[in-house]
């Protein structure tokens, strides 16, 4: 079973990146929850650094905990209404960057590979024919030292989408110590995944709203 170590970092406390009375947008640091477990020792969380400052923030969507990037949070139940749906009816537009093993032999193509949970080695997932429609749009962007740097862009939002397709592919995201082997684990001290933009409709004026922050790696 493994053992999940929770250091939070520390520094930036909260990276904001707009605030209004309806959403508060934020770059999420790797190693950071996006909200609370059952487990004490992880209530320190985006969501509740942020409730401290807001009270009234609301969790609407998640990014996995090693996973960084932008994220946005509602301020009220109107706003977390419409956020939600949008999510779930796919009206945001989410663009990912990866650092991936190995140099993709397509430059750009589309994974349409169905998704379940792992029941022997919960809370994993893998690509099952009886799994959830599971849809991602890559394009390789640089390869260099073995490595691909490739943009993902996910139509559907299954747990750990883009870590089990990329890893389905043969090409698995460095620093991933969930799926990767020794090997991917050693290549990078994070997993090499990023939210860099996210568009969705803004809940009270109906504005397009798009939000991004460059990789780190």
């Amino acid at each position: 079973m493994q053992i999940f170590s929770y250091q939070p970092p520390s520094i930036p406390w909260l990276d904001i990146r707009y605030i209004d009375r309806d959403i508060i947008v934020i770059n999420k640091p790797s190693g950071l929850l996006s909200n609370p477990g059952i487990a004490e020792y992880t209530h320190d969380c985006a969501l509740t650094r942020l409730q401290q400052r807001f009270k009234n923030t609301i969790l609407v969507h998640r990014l996995d905990c090693t996973t960084s990037g932008i994220m946005v949070f509602a301020r009220n139940k109107k706003a977390e209404s419409s956020l939600k749906t949008q999510f779930q009816n796919r009206q945001t537009a989410k663009t990912y960057i990866a650092e991936v093993q190995g140099l993709l032999s397509e430059p750009s193509g589309v994974i349409d590979l169905a998704i379940a949970a792992d029941k022997e080695n919960p809370p994993k997932q893998m690509v099952s024919e009886t799994g959830k429609s599971a849809i991602t749009h890559y394009q390789v962007l640089q390869q260099n030292d073995g490595n691909s740097l490739v943009e993902l862009k996910p139509v559907t939002g299954r747990t750990h989408q883009l870590r089990v397709h990329m890893l389905a592919l043969g090409h698995a995201i460095l620093g991933d110590d969930f799926y990767g082997d020794e090997t991917v684990i050693r290549a990078a001290k994070r997993l090499q995944l990023h939210a860099q933009s996210l568009q969705f409709t803004h809940p009270y004026s109906g504005k397009i709203m798009e939000f991004s922050s460059k990789h780190p790696f």
